[in-house]
């Protein structure tokens, strides 16, 4: 499956967000967006999944256009920022919703020793994250939208979903956006720069220091 967002411009109020942005992910790869904060990359994703509207956009899957919101269609999981699994809900409960084996976060997990018949709230804020981000990309969904997926999670876990996200894009398009850019670059296959309202595709790292994205000899 091939993912084009194209010509995406997005005004808030009269200001120009995004300007003739355009990005293609495909399955088998992951997709990273890099963006100084405030650059709109956020906002992108939520105009791929299909609840912000901008001036314009053109999505295709396939060379298809897309005519309704992506969310409507059911190929597509999205990771926010923000929690979005019910605070009252039993941890049970999500993987069931899910149709995703418990069994297997447990065991790739096992060392948060979390309890499945536990609420969700009575979980820390990392844990919440690290069960979202697992049941998303465990979904069947085909295309997974990850807005910051290592924030709030403890460095050893991170490793663990980097290899999760490596495992699960030969059947999933994947785009994800992280601050933290060395974990998002161990994953990313594809890499664009969002700056000043433009999409810049990254064909070498070091660009990233050209663009002033990075400073000068971060990269070694």
């Amino acid at each position: 499956m091939i993912l084009e967002i194209d010509n995406i411009e997005l005004y808030f109020k009269n200001k120009r967000i995004l300007n003739g942005i355009y990005l293609k992910a495909e399955t088998g790869k992951v997709t990273g967006i890099l963006g100084v904060n405030g650059s709109g990359k956020t906002s992108l994703l939520y105009i791929v999944f299909g609840c912000l509207q901008p001036k314009y956009k053109l999505i295709r899957i396939d060379n298809k256009p897309i005519l309704k919101p992506l969310y409507l269609t059911n190929k597509i999981g999205f990771l926010t920022q923000h929690h979005f699994i019910p605070r009252n809900i039993k941890i049970k409960s999500v993987f069931l919703l899910f149709n995703i084996s418990w069994e297997d976060f447990n065991k790739k997990f096992n060392a948060l020793n979390i309890n499945k018949h536990s609420i969700f709230s009575t979980l820390s804020g990392g844990e919440r994250r690290l069960v979202e981000t697992f049941v998303i990309l465990k979904s069947n969904k085909k295309i997974v939208l990850l807005d910051e997926p290592f924030s709030h999670i403890a460095p050893v876990y991170i490793e663990t979903i980097k290899r999760l996200i490596t495992e699960l894009k030969k059947d999933k398009v994947i785009i994800i956006t992280d601050h933290l850019y060395r974990h998002f670059m161990d994953v990313s296959d594809d890499l664009y720069l969002i700056k000043d309202g433009h999409s810049e595709f990254i064909k070498n790292t070091k660009e990233l220091e050209d663009y002033k994205y990075l400073s000068l000899g971060t990269i070694s």
